[in-house]
């Protein structure tokens, strides 16, 4: 019987390093993706191969740009046969005062987190409704519906884009795949490592659980969407925050 099979994109740290190892603890084959930090995804690979019974594979892909995008869908389907899961969690962010935003920096971002989303989502899609089934899950941001920084603006934009292709593939893949989305509010990731020690206290007051998530509380939602016990479930935003009250 084919194991199932999950691309989780960044994954060689943080949210999708996390969703990595709970597919794969779930004895889910899985495909590690990353950009940069090649020494972390082979590390990660290594780790996975000895602790679980799954096959790894792992690709360097840049998700911003199509032609690599469609040549790691095409290995994927090449090495496995199929695609069951797609976690679009690769992100970037890059805070600067909003009137001081590079235009350069600016359209990195929704390159990435945005078109990114677009283009893994077109490509894996696809095989999807060959096989006739799936399911894909976007990672997108509060800061995508209330939880808005000036200084983040174009990772705002971004994120709040993500919900709308959330919406938008839901309908078009429908009813063979489903398609939701999880916006965490602060989780404990490098993108945030550099918050100051009085800025990490400030946020944590206004969460009612008064911490930041571990990357695990938001990778064991994923790994729910993912799977049977969420069949009824499409076209659906998630906040995941902790209860953070309004400022």
């Amino acid at each position: 019987m084919k194991k199932i099979v999950a691309l989780v994109t960044g994954s060689n740290r943080g949210i999708g390093k996390s969703c990595i190892e709970e597919f794969a603890k779930s004895g889910v084959n899985v495909v590690i993706n990353y950009c940069h930090h090649e020494e972390e995804a082979k590390e990660l690979e290594k780790f996975i191969k000895e602790k679980y019974s799954v096959e790894v594979l792992t690709i360097k892909c840049d998700i911003s740009k199509e032609e690599e995008v469609e040549a790691m869908v095409n290995t994927v389907v090449d090495t496995f046969g199929g695609i069951d899961i797609l976690v679009n969690n690769a992100s970037v962010c890059r805070d600067s005062l909003l009137l001081d935003k590079n235009i350069k920096e600016f359209k990195r971002i929704l390159d990435v987190n945005l078109i990114g989303t677009y283009l893994m989502s077109k490509y894996v899609g696809k095989v999807m409704l060959e096989q006739k089934n799936g399911k894909i899950i976007n990672i997108a941001s509060t800061n995508a519906i209330d939880t808005y920084y000036p200084e983040s603006c174009d990772y705002d934009a971004s994120k709040a884009g993500v919900i709308s292709l959330t919406h938008n593939f839901a309908r078009e893949l429908a009813p063979l795949i489903s398609v939701n989305c999880i916006c965490p509010g602060w989780v404990k990731t490098d993108m945030n490592k550099e918050l100051s020690y009085e800025q990490i206290n400030e946020e944590k007051k206004k969460i009612l659980l008064g911490r930041f998530a571990e990357p695990e509380e938001i990778s064991k939602i994923v790994l729910f969407l993912a799977s049977s016990r969420a069949s009824y479930i499409n076209d659906s935003i998630i906040r995941v925050d902790g209860g953070r009250l309004n400022d």
